[in-house]
């Protein structure tokens, strides 16, 4: 991917409603309106960890925090190859990011491909990561030998305040 190319998350399908659950739940299952997909861009753009669950050797979920960056409609997050994230998603590409903003949630289901970004492409995100997270200055050329950083790939996305508002995108791809 080059910086002129769009996103993965530069045009999301038309929004819908998510399954409810069981009325014994006692959620609402109408009204509220539908999230708009500004919310979900602003919600992973600005959140400074990210939740990734990956698929374990056993098929069990596996959960850690990550630092991850949105840059030009992509969400990229870094993981050492020796860690166990990184160990599940040479297996298994399937992944889950939450992001962790209280209340307001978004959810992507999807995967996450190893980026290894080069020159300027590289240059950018390196950039983006730096702005957001004080005093740390990741080298570009660490992620392209070492295969680190990761692009996200969504299928759905949820997002929601509260029931009522609870909507999904499902990408097909």
């Amino acid at each position: 991917m080059t910086r002129g190319d769009r996103g993965a998350f530069a045009d999301p399908p038309d929004p819908e409603r998510p399954l409810s659950p069981p009325p014994s739940y006692g959620v609402p299952t109408e009204g509220g309106e539908l999230m708009p997909w500004a919310f979900v861009v602003a919600e992973i753009a600005k959140a400074r960890n990210y939740w990734v669950i990956t698929v374990g050797r056993q098929s069990g979920p596996h959960a850690a925090p990550v630092w991850g960056a949105f840059v030009d409609d992509d969400l990229f997050f870094e993981t050492a190859p020796s860690t166990r994230k990184a160990r599940n998603l040479a297996r298994n590409s399937a992944v889950v990011v939450h992001t962790e903003s209280g209340d307001e949630v978004v959810i992507v289901e999807g995967s996450a491909a190893q980026f290894r970004p080069s020159g300027a492409n590289g240059r950018h995100v390196a950039r983006a990561f730096a702005a957001k997270y004080e005093g740390y200055e990741p080298d570009p050329g660490e992620w392209a030998a070492e295969g680190s950083l990761y692009r996200v790939l969504p299928s759905v996305v949820f997002a929601w305040r509260d029931m009522p508002t609870a909507t999904c995108w499902r990408f097909r791809r």
